[in-house]
């Protein structure tokens, strides 16, 4: 998939609202990138797309946020602030990995060891005034889903 500059935090949303669309259950996508790069705002565009309406906040201190929608569960972990990777163990992760709720988990690094493999990992670092995105498929799941993509200019 090529790179791709993010003019604005709305071409960021739109991108999340784009990812939506090719969406599978059990799906796993890994977000990077510095604080404040975006990815809480790809992930509130994501859940926009999938017709959440309410806030879609950051769970940097709760660490995983949870929401149940129409036809979809997904959970948004954020790790920033996990210690350690076996922690996850007692978060509940084992329990989101039944192959229908969907992941969405900022620094995943810092989960290294416990954490399924990406089906796409989405890379955002700060450029020009915007954000340059980088996604990459690890699975036959992550290649439709960026095959899936229609990523004109925004």
């Amino acid at each position: 998939m090529p790179d791709r500059l993010l003019e604005s935090a709305r071409a960021t949303e739109r991108l999340g609202e784009r990812l939506s669309r090719s969406l599978a259950p059990g799906c796993v996508l890994y977000l990077r990138g510095d604080l404040g790069a975006g990815k809480t705002t790809l992930a509130r565009g994501l859940l926009r797309g999938l017709g959440h309406r309410g806030t879609v906040k950051s769970p940097t201190f709760t660490l995983v946020e949870p929401y149940s929608l129409d036809s979809w569960r997904l959970f948004h972990w954020d790790l920033y602030r996990l210690s350690d990777p076996e922690e996850l163990e007692y978060l509940g992760l084992r329990e989101q990995l039944d192959g229908e709720a969907v992941l969405l988990i900022e620094w995943p690094e810092r989960g290294q060891g416990e954490l399924p493999a990406a089906d796409v990992e989405i890379a955002l670092a700060y450029a020009d005034g915007g954000r340059h995105c980088r996604l990459d498929a690890g699975s036959a799941k992550g290649h439709a889903l960026l095959a899936g993509l229609h990523l004109s200019p925004d």
